[in-house]
């Protein structure tokens, strides 16, 4: 298909924020992230478009202020970054800017017709350019969903970098993911319809009127989000709308619902966790198509990594179990900034 703290560890996330460095931080971006300046005086709103790989463009935007910076890592491979616009609501007022990224090949940055470039390896490579161009340092990394992946092999390689790390509504390995899948592809459909579905797959046949006939997307609606229709349009730009690359996604997770034929088929990290060494957020929803044990396995696999599981979340979970998701990656924030103020 294609994301357990302990009470007393919620409840210090949760009352941390607000009130935490944070929330307090002077208006003043640091030196390391301070926005770019305008060109020639002309504001453009935080926008800049950042050159990968020499030949290609990808857009940046910086909102809010401050000394605490997030960059964001969207989901797909092949949305775009919209769907983080709520974090707009959430992250300026407390005092944290945020970066937002499309990755080459979706939403607003270039789309270069080249399957070669859809690699796990070229986006890593990516990311540390965004991150150079931009001068990020001792920064948060947030990854959703795909971008959780990129998120893991980023800071497996460039963690020098990092300040923190934010990995929500994802997993270690695809194969985890499509295991998943089909264990809520049980519950939610007749034997006799997985049965069709894994029939058809095996023929090519992933859409149209036979297929859709015995897929059941209204009850896997709710993994994706649980708020009633009409969703929320950011996400349903970046994941349906312009903003998605269907020959991007398809190259790298596969068109198939029920397995997987795309090139992250084999990406396994269960047994690399332990390399990542700065402080590390793993947010898991119960209502996900990504298993939330795999956020409780993945925090137990980063030293001093927290977990926590969205007890009304969904894969966007910042949607349909907001007030707890901004709670704890605030949480997380204020927590992690207080202990480095305590290092100094």
């Amino acid at each position: 298909m294609a994301s357990i703290i302990a009470p007393a560890v919620v409840a210090a996330l949760v009352s941390s924020c607000g009130a935490g460095p944070c929330a307090n931080a002077p208006a003043a971006a640091s030196a390391h992230n301070a926005p770019a300046p305008a060109r020639g005086g002309v504001k453009d709103g935080g926008v800049q478009m950042v050159k990968v790989d020499g030949k290609f463009k990808v857009w940046t935007k910086r909102v809010g202020s401050g000394p605490v910076s997030v960059l964001t890592l969207h989901g797909g491979p092949g949305c775009s970054h919209d769907y983080f616009e709520c974090f707009e609501d959430f992250l300026p007022p407390h005092g944290v800017q945020i970066v937002f990224y499309d990755q080459l090949g979706s939403g607003r940055s270039d789309r270069p017709d080249d399957k070669s470039l859809w690699t796990m390896g070229r986006f890593v490579e990516e990311v540390e350019q965004v991150r150079a161009a931009l001068g990020l340092e001792d920064f948060y990394l947030l990854g959703h969903s795909w971008g959780g992946y990129l998120a893991i092999e980023y800071a497996l390689k460039y963690q020098r970098h990092l300040r923190g790390l934010v990995l929500s509504n994802t997993s270690a390995s695809q194969r985890s993911v499509e295991d998943y899948g089909n264990e809520l592809l049980a519950r939610d459909a007749s034997p006799e319809a997985v049965a069709k579905i894994h029939e058809l797959e095996a023929r090519g046949v992933h859409e149209g009127r036979e297929y859709d006939a015995v897929f059941p997307g209204d009850a896997m609606d709710k993994h994706l989000c649980g708020l009633p229709h009409p969703w929320p349009e950011p996400m349903v730009y970046a994941c349906y709308g312009a903003g998605h690359n269907a020959q991007l996604s398809e190259t790298m997770a596969g068109a198939h619902r029920s397995f997987l034929d795309g090139n992250l088929r084999d990406w396994n990290r269960w047994n690399d966790l332990h390399g990542i060494a700065v402080p590390t957020l793993t947010m898991g929803g119960k209502n996900d198509f990504y298993s939330p044990a795999d956020a409780e396995r993945m925090a137990a696999s980063i030293p001093g990594a927290h977990a926590v599981v969205l007890q009304k979340g969904g894969h966007m979970a910042m949607y349909d179990d907001q007030d707890a998701y901004f709670a704890a990656l605030l949480g997380f924030l204020d927590a992690t900034e207080a202990a480095h103020a305590r290092r100094q």
